[in-house]
């Protein structure tokens, strides 16, 4: 697909910010000839990197991410840079939701999972934070994948908060991600065919956070589920779960100011207010709090694990987000249902699992034990098969 074919089938669903020609030979590899969307915080040579920001490209070039470089090396081509909130954090791009433009499509990787949704290219690489990969996969109804935390490489890309900042990928299918993330994980192995999962389901307060509709959903999910012979336990986790969602933005916060030191003194003019907001509040968290809150974390880490293991769940399934997407685009959503499995570092993936009432996609969201996204996408497959048709 040429630059300005891109650029015309783009037009209404602004997915991308740049275009790039396809070059006239591509490296032979498993992606050969794949057309691939980049976040723009994600940098590529050759292509300026705006972070959704009014601050000049050059403040923000470096050397090219090396996921970039992975997936060249496998025979893809860079299609363009796609739309982010600013900086990866809270206020939105101009992408539209594929299935309803006075939709969000979610954040901050809203271009890239609108630009799977809408056909535009087949894979793109977005980062997650918080809920950035998992919200905007449910409401753009594509598959999200979110390695385990640092089983991709971050070196090339803005930080927003290193201690969570996580590179993942879209696709339309499991099969699609799971191609690429041969390409772009560290030691990725063939896992062979996994026995089946059992599934876990978080009862609690965390899965209260969803709305009525999401969970009336997702109650027949897990039927479905069920019902196609997978073995799904219940269990209650997480009783201090606003403990554990103050945990993750102390230190969230805590690090954004520090990442954005290099521009934010200079450029801070040119920053949109709730890019300001969020750096004001990191000011006033002390050291001390961050260090509990990172203490805390670790505590948090192995309780969770300890449940998992303690009720035999190979993988805890959950909405994928609190509800169909938002009718604004003022907001990219919610990120609490990803916000606990982002906080641990789990490899998370959405599914497309139907559509809510007013006909916009919804998904559900499937975390596994850290390290295991091998295991976590070869369970997958089947559990797609599944929800896919609900």
């Amino acid at each position: 697909m040429r630059a300005a074919e891109l650029a015309g089938r783009d037009a209404g669903t602004q997915a991308f910010v740049t275009y790039a020609d396809p070059p006239p030979e591509f490296s032979a590899g498993p992606l050969s000839g794949v057309a691939v969307g980049v976040k723009d915080i994600v940098r590529v040579d050759g292509m300026p990197t705006g972070g959704g920001s009014a601050l000049p490209p050059e403040a923000l070039a470096g050397p090219q991410a090396t996921v970039v470089s992975r997936l060249l090396a496998a025979g893809a081509y860079v299609a363009g840079k796609t739309v982010t909130a600013e900086f990866a954090i809270l206020a939105p791009g101009p992408t539209r939701n594929p299935h309803n433009p006075a939709h969000t499509p979610g954040g901050s990787s809203s271009g890239s999972a609108a630009a799977v949704a809408a056909g535009l290219v087949p894979l793109a690489v977005g980062t997650q934070t918080v809920g950035s990969m998992i919200r905007p996969a449910a409401y753009c109804g594509v598959v999200g994948f979110k390695p385990t935390f640092g089983r991709i490489p971050v070196d090339g890309v803005l930080p927003n908060a290193p201690s969570f900042d996580t590179l993942g990928l879209y696709a339309a299918d499991v099969a699609g991600v799971a191609v690429a993330a041969g390409v772009v994980c560290d030691g990725w192995t063939d896992p062979g065919p996994p026995a089946p999962p059992v599934l876990g389901v978080p009862e609690g307060p965390y899965l209260e956070q969803a709305s009525a509709e999401a969970r009336e959903a997702f109650a027949g999910h897990v039927r479905a589920l069920r019902d196609a012979g997978y073995e799904v336990r219940r269990v209650r986790v997480m009783a201090d779960f606003e403990e554990v969602r103050r945990q993750l933005f102390t230190m969230n916060r805590y690090e954004a100011v520090r990442s954005h030191a290099p521009w934010f003194g200079k450029y801070g003019h040119l920053y949109r207010e709730e890019t300001v907001a969020v750096l004001r509040e990191g000011e006033g968290i002390t050291d001390a709090a961050y260090g509990a809150a990172r203490a805390a974390r670790e505590v948090f880490r192995e309780r969770l694990a300890g449940a998992a293991h303690a009720a035999g769940v190979d993988v805890w399934v959950t909405p994928a987000a609190t509800g169909p997407a938002p009718a604004s685009l003022s907001t990219t959503g919610s990120s609490v249902m990803s916000l606990p499995w982002s906080h641990a570092g789990l490899p998370s993936v959405c599914l497309p699992a139907g559509r809510a009432g007013n006909g916009l996609p919804l998904g559900v969201q499937c975390v596994a034990g850290a390290g295991r996204d091998e295991a976590l996408l070869a369970w997958s497959a089947g559990l797609a098969e599944v929800l896919r048709d609900l």
